[in-house]
């Protein structure tokens, strides 16, 4: 995955947005003002943080030892650095953003979340 294919992949969620909270060169993806996703886009190698549930964190952090990591700078209870630099599947890192992008709308308001499923 490219890095621009990972930008399109985080602003294709419903009332996604890239933010630059921290500097010019981290992009922070969020649903209403949540982070769901941060990235330095021009880092080398592509690594992304990701939010993931306790146990699957964990459980990726062992089937995919040295490619998912206890998230830098972050919960490392909720949070995965994920490296997207070809070696895990396309596939796999598209569920993880989407995971991730779940468990942030599902931790929302009601009223927000309601927002979100309006056309």
């Amino acid at each position: 995955m490219t890095p621009e294919e990972l930008r399109t992949l985080c602003l294709s969620f419903n009332a996604a947005e890239e933010d630059f909270p921290f500097n010019p060169e981290t992009s922070v993806f969020k649903v209403l003002g949540k982070m769901f996703a941060l990235s330095r886009l021009d880092g080398r190698p592509l690594t992304v943080n990701l939010k993931c549930e306790p146990e699957d964190a964990v459980r990726l952090r062992g089937e995919y030892e040295g490619l998912i990591n206890p998230g830098y700078h972050m919960n490392k209870r909720h949070w995965n650095t994920v490296t997207v630099d070809g070696e895990l599947p396309d596939r796999l890192v598209r569920e993880l953003v989407e995971d991730s992008y779940d468990l942030v709308v599902a931790g929302l308001p009601r009223a927000e979340r309601l927002r979100l499923d309006r056309p």
